[in-house]
């Protein structure tokens, strides 16, 4: 009985705890993070069973907070989904807009990291240090890459709420020179507020072949034959879900979905791409016209709007050749189902929600892309998005031959640019093209079936992608944090939606925004839009000085797809909005504006760290793998050694000793069947192996590779020779080698082949080293000063290429 009594006595203490610490949550002061413990007085009772314990300090996120749910597809044009009038079926995007509402004037910054800082922040993209993606930082205040401390995001701000957080899928909001085991890293996933993060660092990957990180470590996916990165990560999310609610059902939790679909390498099974066959035959330029007649249709665009210009360097699918059509109808056909398919995926983790009782208390974000659709695939189109990085073009011809193979593994394709035009509609741009809605514009949905009234309404209040955060902070009932961590925070810029949710006639709470991505800008004003495209994704030059760029001017409230330049009729206006923009980017660290792309891929040269400065020799170690190009040693363009000090076992080894990159571009050093090879596969294109007739002995040995350049420009060939202790036992040609990148997310390891593999090894995946490797030292010879001058020019134009992809 005395037992029963001590119990319920407990019970009823738990109860009137849990309700006291309830209650009292609305009386914290949330502004400064984390809440500060209570600082009780020290105990002077002696016994513990005469003491009274203080009441335990527990931060709980406010009663009835939502979970919150925000899926961002990449590179999605406002065209491309069902939702919104596209040919593309997204049939849990579209259910949630039955039973939510759309927004048809919701805009990003038109490239992928600017947008997802200011989503995950709500401050603008120059706010948080990126004006452009981390690749291309400089040392200027508002591009130098790194977050400041002053800028909190948000899991940060609902995890010290009570929150769990979790991010799945891509990131690309880490400066390049910190993704290696040196760090710092503060500025990870998993340092900025997430409790879980499972994805991709960079700005793309590999959808059969990830280069995956589980927190800061980077881990091997499963290999199986039907993997897909896409499906995983939602597998993940799933699982996290399950896992947190089960345990702590009361505790709200914040979720981002991010998957590297749908940029660029598009990647799918057969079953998925085979949904669409022939339904893209009829072309690009039909595709515009049918997609605006259903945007009419479903009111995401207001009756009467007008197609805006085509750009004159997009052909008309009239004028193309019958290969021509044939090879570009199946790129979109390859794209189309890798959409619904993410899609699909997406919908198993709202479905998962769902399963546990926590839909209608989830506020979801389904925002469908995070720029425009992307011009980056060039005019024809790509088997492998790294012969455009290194200056290699792909023929219709040429690629027809692979008509099949597109979307499997063994490609790492993008679609013809016409699809990217039609996948804006109505506008005229695309992605990078701040200047236009076409790059900006993006469709989205929202979802909260506890708080939302209407159902299948549509929104037209003009909003951009950083009044998310404080949203879901209104949401939840929590303030804009004053100080996190110490440090006094830079006010939000961004507003909260959530006056719109209950009332389709609210007059607008944003007013003006600015855009600027590499030169291209724009200004929002009261619904006037005045914009320049100062260089267009195709073009390698700017196409004026900036004091020089034309100006364009449209009244976005009666022209929706600004197809009516207004700038003759109206240049007060025009000059008034110029004024503004001045104003504006002054405030928000936007200037001096920077559209160099020789220069922005030279560390030094733009004051970005370089961790390889001034290096001519690295040595490496069994284990490091992953280490991105931005990290590694720069070998291209020049004669180099490879050092390899191994000891063989008795019965002899095999496996890869070091490895750069894969399948579709890259170098190994390994033994097979116990002797000594260097393979170079030059984009997937050709291959060249050169190896020795005689297995290595056991015990210790130096396996070196010497590779003598040719010279004379960039991405020449050479002669290379592997010796073991000194002696030659192999020598061959290499024709040709690649200039510039060899891939945008697989990197250098050390003891076997991570992703894809660079050569035909006949061992199994990951094509481990089965001795042991002491080091590996590489050394590169300094290039001749007029080479090197050419080289930093190349290079700098393919790094362009690059950030306009990513």
């Amino acid at each position: 009985m005395k037992r029963n009594a001590v119990n319920k006595a407990i019970g009823v203490a738990l109860s009137a705890f849990c309700a006291g610490s309830a209650a009292a949550q609305p009386a914290m002061d949330r502004t400064t993070l984390p809440i500060p413990e209570p600082k009780y007085p020290q105990s002077s009772v002696l016994d513990v069973r005469n003491a009274a314990p203080p009441p335990r300090f527990e931060v709980k996120a406010p009663a009835q907070a939502p979970n919150v749910l925000i899926i961002l597809i990449d590179d999605m044009g406002f065209g491309q989904s069902g939702a919104f009038g596209g040919p593309i079926s997204m049939p849990t995007a579209e259910r949630l807009a039955k039973s939510g509402l759309k927004y048809n004037q919701f805009h990003t910054t038109a490239l992928s990291s600017p947008t997802r800082a200011a989503l995950l922040t709500g401050r603008n993209h120059h706010t948080n240090n990126t004006g452009s993606i981390m690749e291309t930082s400089t040392a200027f205040p508002g591009n130098t890459g790194q977050r400041p401390e002053s800028v909190a995001p948000l899991a940060m701000t609902l995890r010290y709420n009570g929150y769990s957080t979790a991010h799945f899928g891509k990131n690309h909001e880490t400066a390049a020179w910190e993704v290696s085991p040196s760090g710092p890293t503060d500025r990870w996933p998993t340092r900025n507020g997430f409790d879980k993060f499972y994805g991709f660092m960079g700005g793309e990957t590999n959808q059969w072949a990830p280069t995956v990180y589980d927190g800061l470590v980077k881990v091997e996916v499963p290999r199986d034959p039907n993997y897909h990165f896409t499906t995983d990560m939602a597998n993940q999310a799933i699982k996290w879900m399950r896992s947190v609610k089960a345990l702590t059902p009361d505790k709200p939790f914040f979720i981002y979905f991010a998957p590297g679909a749908t940029h660029a390498p598009h990647q799918v099974s057969k079953e998925w791409i085979a949904r669409y066959k022939g339904k893209f035959d009829r072309g690009w330029d039909r595709l515009r016209e049918e997609t605006l007649a259903r945007q009419i249709k479903l009111s995401v665009v207001p009756a009467g709007t007008k197609l805006a210009p085509k750009p004159a360097a997009i052909k008309d699918w009239d004028s193309l050749s019958a290969d021509e059509k044939k090879l570009f109808a199946r790129q979109m056909e390859v794209f189309a189902g890798f959409a619904e398919h993410t899609d699909y995926e997406a919908g198993r983790l709202v479905d998962a929600i769902a399963d546990m009782g926590q839909l209608d208390n989830t506020l979801i974000f389904y925002i469908l892309g995070d720029n425009g659709a992307s011009a980056e695939g060039g005019m024809n189109g790509m088997f492998n998005e790294m012969t455009y990085f290194n200056g290699v073009e792909e023929t219709v011809p040429e690629l027809l031959k692979r008509y099949n193979e597109f979307g499997s593994p063994s490609t790492y394709s993008h679609y013809a640019a016409g699809w990217a035009v039609a996948g804006d509609t109505p506008f005229t741009w695309t992605k990078q093209v701040a200047g236009s809605y076409g790059g900006t514009r993006n469709g989205m949905v929202i979802h909260w079936p506890k708080a939302i009234k209407g159902k299948g309404e549509i929104r037209s209040q003009w909003h951009h992608v950083i009044d998310i955060a404080p949203t879901v902070l209104e949401a939840a009932g929590l303030p804009e944090p004053k100080a996190v961590n110490g440090v006094a925070q830079t006010p939000i810029e961004g507003v909260s939606m959530l006056y719109s949710f209950n009332e389709a006639r609210a007059k607008d709470r944003r007013r003006t925004q600015y855009f600027e991505i590499f030169g291209n800008r724009a200004i929002y004003h009261d619904g006037w839009l005045a914009g320049t495209v100062h260089k267009a994704p195709w073009e390698s030059q700017p196409r004026a000085a900036f004091e020089k760029d034309t100006w364009e001017l449209y009244d976005t409230r009666a022209d929706f797809s600004l197809a009516q330049d207004l700038s003759r009729q109206n240049p007060d206006k025009l000059k008034e909005l110029q004024e503004l923009f001045m104003k504006e980017a002054v405030k928000y660290n936007v200037l001096p504006l920077d559209d160099r792309f020789l220069e922005r891929i030279i560390p030094a040269m733009v004051g970005r760290p370089d961790l390889m400065a001034g290096r001519t020799s690295l040595t490496v170690y069994e284990g490091m793998a992953g280490m991105t190009e931005n990290v590694m040693i720069n070998m291209k363009n020049r004669s180099h050694t490879v050092t390899a000090e191994v000891t063989v076992p008795k019965g002899g080894a095999r496996g890869v000793i070091i490895s750069q990159a894969g399948r579709f571009g890259g170098w190994s050093l390994y033994l097979k069947n116990g002797k000594p090879a260097y393979t170079y596969n030059f984009l997937g294109l050709k291959s060249t192996t050169i190896a020795a007739k005689k297995a290595l002995p056991p015990g210790k040995s130096t396996v070196r590779f010497e590779f003598a350049y040719d010279g004379g420009g960039l991405g020449k060939g050479g002669t290379g020779t592997i010796f073991v202790n000194d002696k030659k036992v192999a020598e061959g040609r290499i024709d040709r080698t690649q200039p510039f990148i060899f891939s945008a997310d697989e990197g250098t390891d050390v003891g076997e082949d991570g992703e894809t593999p660079v050569a035909d090894y006949g061992i199994p995946v990951p094509y481990r080293f089965t001795g042991k490797i002491h080091r590996v030292t590489i050394d590169v010879k300094e290039t001749k000063k007029a080479d090197k001058v050419e080289e930093d020019k190349a290079r700098a134009v393919a790094a362009h290429k690059k950030a306009m992809s990513d």
